[in-house]
């Protein structure tokens, strides 16, 4: 059953999709496959991907960093969903933002676009002020327009009420899960790379707008927006292992599946609320994550009930509660490789591959 996708990953591998890949897809209790495959770049001398190679997860950071410590923060009431984002920022201000809401930036339904006209700034106050002040693109809850800028904020709103950077609140939550028992495998999921742990990280490249164009970034986030906020941001600055996602994602599908072991704040009264989809006309979006949609990367196998994210660089997680598994893929697409239309068919026939397992 595996083979099938195994050929589908060496294939985007020998048509320079991306170097390297890692994958674990399993159930809420066990690990059904885990594999490398490639190298961490396309050079001959490169060397091999393996397991414990480490990924720049890009915009997974919004679902498994950012929407948890979000839905820790509305179980503890520090923060409400329904609560105006003016409530939390000063300069959220005019009748044509008034409404929008907490929920309004998880769902990518708050009227902001999808990143800033000008290059960014270099502190949260520059990135604050840009983004409460730009003008929406359509009116709230109109539409659904994914946005880097809602999360943005977001990352900020969570270190406000949560007393603490992003990073530590994640941190926090994240070795809760371990203390559980969900085994971790020697998996990595932490917004910081170490020194120590370059070697074995996946490069990629900046972009032709990123100031840090022409370098080779190893252990330093891809996206320029999170760099600049410091490497840690609502958006983007996660980095991991197929073993660590995997193991949050084994811990979100327990409560997903209805199991109230799991330490909060993944409850399953909490986690259906985070993944249900969206009111918003014509959204795919749930709080953080997105839905499943015949169209989508995660195929077309996938049950109703599947949930997850994919991230600029070339990664993505799916869970699928009604068939009890989950689907980590993890890729450096941005290291030389294709296009994110080469990544969508790669994601596509991969998912559809493990349709029977």
């Amino acid at each position: 059953m595996t083979g099938d996708a195994r050929r589908v990953v060496e294939g985007a591998i020998g048509a320079r999709v991306f170097p390297a890949a890692a994958i674990e897809v399993g159930a809420s209790d066990r690990v059904l496959w885990r594999d490398a495959l490639g190298t961490l770049t396309f050079e001959e001398s490169a060397p091999p991907a393996t397991i414990d190679t480490i990924f720049d997860l890009a915009s997974l950071t919004k679902a498994i960093a950012t929407a948890t410590v979000v839905m820790q923060l509305v179980s503890n009431g520090a923060v409400r969903l329904d609560e105006p984002v003016r409530s939390a920022f000063d300069e959220w201000r005019g009748a044509d933002r008034e409404g929008v809401t907490v929920r309004d930036l998880l769902e990518h339904s708050s009227g902001l676009p999808a990143r800033l006209v000008d290059p960014p700034g270099e502190t949260r106050r520059e990135f604050e002020h840009d983004i409460c002040t730009i003008r929406l693109e359509y009116a709230p809850r109109a539409k659904s327009i994914y946005s880097d800028l809602g999360f943005i904020l977001l990352g900020f709103l969570a270190a406000d009420r949560g007393g603490a950077p992003l990073a530590e609140e994640f941190a926090e939550i994240d070795n809760r899960l371990q203390r559980d028992g969900v085994s971790r495998d020697s998996g990595l999921l932490q917004f910081a790379v170490s020194t120590a742990d370059r070697a074995r990280t996946a490069p990629t490249m900046p972009l032709d707008e990123d100031r840090r164009r022409g370098e080779r970034l190893v252990g330093e986030v891809h996206d320029n927006y999170a760099a600049a906020l410091g490497g840690v941001a609502g958006h983007a600055g996660l980095f991991g292992t197929a073993a660590g996602v995997g193991a949050f994602a084994r811990a979100v599908l327990r409560a997903a599946r209805g199991d109230p072991s799991v330490p909060p704040p993944l409850s399953p009264a909490l986690v259906a609320a985070f993944t249900s989809k969206s009111a918003v006309p014509g959204s795919s979006r749930a709080l953080g994550w997105d839905r499943m949609l015949p169209a989508s990367s995660c195929g077309t196998r996938m049950s109703a009930s599947a949930f997850g994210h994919v991230g600029f660089t070339g990664t993505s997680l799916w869970i699928d509660p009604a068939r009890d598994r989950y689907f980590a893929l993890l890729t450096n697409r941005v290291c030389g490789g294709g296009s994110v239309d080469d990544m969508r068919d790669v994601r596509r026939a991969f998912h559809d591959a493990l349709g029977d397992i």
